[in-house]
């Protein structure tokens, strides 16, 4: 395919120059046709692919370089190409009128997100047959589903491009079979095989890995060749692996008791999923959205008993220590952001501790008031900052606050990663508490045991842990306490 002709000269090179761990990235995979920047979170895995972009657009008969993301990040993007480029990349969104300028025109970089690109699906794959266009897909996990729709038109859409990089610190992120279908956007099954069920049931972290010796050394063994058959196309560094020196990350695992109130409506849920388990036929230990549901309301009760019922006067056992916890951050004159999974914990906790100047980022914010909100955090007075994973566990620099407070947690995984390293990355000059927030003898318990076991597993798929130093470390007994919490043994 002939290159297509400009009449504009641009200028290709870079502002900045790269960290040599971030060149030495550049230099590995400049000239393959396809490859994954795995980096953990943090260590500026941006630039590679900025770099990267140059380098194609330059030398490697590439017309149009094609960013994708998520929503919220594209302003970040746009930032990232001044900061480091003299391009000024097109922005495609939902407007079909602007995307079919974009996509009629000798444009050399663009920047969009994973929902236009299922959206304009038919449009971009005449685009594709009519020039050479690179692709880089910034948090690859998004299309870690390959039943979903999106995942299915980007995989449709793969063979078509001219060069393909996917980039994620948490390339697992959740479970060892969420690189799939990652991986299969980059070389179409030639690593890791096209068949997705057959991959999962394999690399599957289930309940039944604790009384299954045979299933159990299966998934050890699948799960550690995953990194080895994906190597020659992937560069992977840890801030654990010597490329750069970071403040020390601690972690502080709280406990507390129950207030009474709050424990009798913990065992009165607890009593009716019981009931609700022996009535069906089916199993709690599976991943269905309903059973989901149902240990998400435990840890509603665990986390603010008036999520469940607005009518509840009793005291939260969390919010207690939650107090204490801040009175001694603002003491040592630092800052701190307060992760939780639900809005309306943020929203009530930003109106207690507005004399702190608090903000709060959630989903349901427009994009300007979350900017503001970040702006205060950072160059204000705001001493903390609320937010939910959700809504700003990607594409924030919070270095100005080395304390996160986890007051709840979900059962992702990435939510997890994501959120701490908001202010344990480049640019941060003091050590980093990651406080957990855990009501003894609750879910909150069985939630801790669950991330520990998938962050171990994600450790040997990604190639950061030998099999040998997993085995020491694994610990399968989340399924055993799930049984516990909900009578089910």
């Amino acid at each position: 395919m002939s290159n297509i002709r400009y009449n504009t000269v641009y200028n290709l090179s870079a502002k900045l120059n790269a960290f040599k761990y971030q060149h030495e990235a550049f230099l590995e995979i400049k000239d393959k046709p396809y490859a994954a920047i795995f980096h953990e979170q943090g260590l500026g895995k941006t630039k590679i692919a900025i770099d990267l972009l140059l380098y194609w657009l330059s030398s490697c008969d590439v017309d149009t370089v094609m960013v994708v993301t998520k929503k919220t990040l594209v302003p970040n993007w746009v930032d990232e190409f001044a900061t480091h480029t003299n391009l000024r990349p097109k922005v495609m969104n939902n407007s079909k009128g602007n995307n079919y300028y974009i996509l009629n025109s000798p444009v050399r970089t663009i920047i969009t997100n994973f929902e236009t690109i299922s959206g304009e699906k038919e449009r971009i794959e005449r685009f594709l047959k009519t020039r050479n266009v690179a692709i880089i897909i910034d948090e690859s996990a998004k299309i870690k589903n390959p039943d979903s729709k999106l995942t299915q038109d980007f995989l449709y859409l793969a063979p078509l491009f001219y060069r393909k990089v996917i980039m994620s610190g948490t390339p697992v992120a959740n479970r060892p079979y969420d690189i799939w279908s990652q991986i299969y956007f980059l070389d179409l099954g030639e690593s890791l095989g096209t068949d997705f069920a057959s991959f999962k049931h394999t690399c599957d972290l289930s309940n039944d890995l604790v009384h299954n010796t045979e299933r159990k050394e299966l998934f050890e063994d699948n799960v550690s060749k995953i990194f080895d058959k994906i190597r020659s196309f992937t560069v992977r560094e840890t801030k654990n692996s010597g490329i750069i020196t970071l403040p020390s990350k601690i972690y502080h695992d709280v406990y507390i008791a129950f207030e009474n109130q709050q424990q009798m409506m913990y065992k009165q849920i607890q009593n009716e999923m019981t009931i609700l388990l022996k009535q069906g036929d089916e199993t709690i230990l599976d991943e269905s959205s309903d059973t989901i549901k149902r240990l998400l309301r435990l840890v509603q009760v665990t986390s603010n008993p008036k999520l469940l019922d607005e009518a509840y006067e009793g005291p939260s056992a969390k919010e207690m220590l939650l107090d204490r916890l801040i009175t001694q951050i603002i003491e040592r004159n630092e800052k701190a952001i307060v992760w939780s999974s639900f809005t309306g914990n943020i929203d009530e906790f930003c109106k207690k501790y507005k004399h702190l100047n608090a903000v709060k980022i959630t989903g349901k914010m427009s994009t300007e008031d979350r900017i503001r909100s970040v702006k205060a955090f950072k160059e204000g007075n705001a001493c903390l900052l609320f937010a939910t994973p959700q809504s700003a566990k990607e594409g924030l620099t919070l270095t100005v606050a080395n304390n996160a407070i986890f007051y709840d947690r979900g059962f992702n995984l990435d939510d997890y990663l994501q959120a701490q390293d908001r202010i344990h990355r480049i640019s941060q000059k003091k050590d980093c508490n990651i406080y957990n927030l855990l009501i003894e003898d609750s879910i909150d318990i069985w939630v801790d045991y669950l991330l520990k076991a998938k962050q171990q597993a994600a450790f040997l798929a990604q190639g950061d842990i030998s099999k040998e130093e997993y085995q020491k470390n694994a610990d399968y007994s989340f399924a055993q306490i799930v049984q516990e919490i909900l009578k089910t043994n």
